[in-house]
């Protein structure tokens, strides 16, 4: 699949730069800028979920020296 998108003359240059300075083509850097985004905006909402189920447990945090003492560490 392809698209366009129109950029003006200083979004180009600054594509074209970020391109350039990874060694990579503008469509290359475009598609590894999408796939970035979607992968964070994803990881946020599986964090903010399991924030919630954390948070509608009802569990207790513990300091880490009690998990070291329990494992011998």
């Amino acid at each position: 699949m392809s698209f366009s998108i129109r950029l003006s003359p200083e979004e180009r240059m600054l594509a074209d730069s970020y391109a350039k300075l990874n060694s990579m083509s503008l469509s290359e850097a475009f598609k590894k800028a999408l796939f970035e985004k979607i992968e964070d905006e994803y990881d946020l909402v599986i964090a903010n979920e399991a924030y919630d189920e954390y948070v509608t447990s009802g569990k207790q945090s513990r300091p880490i020296e009690e998990l070291w003492e329990e494992l011998d560490l």
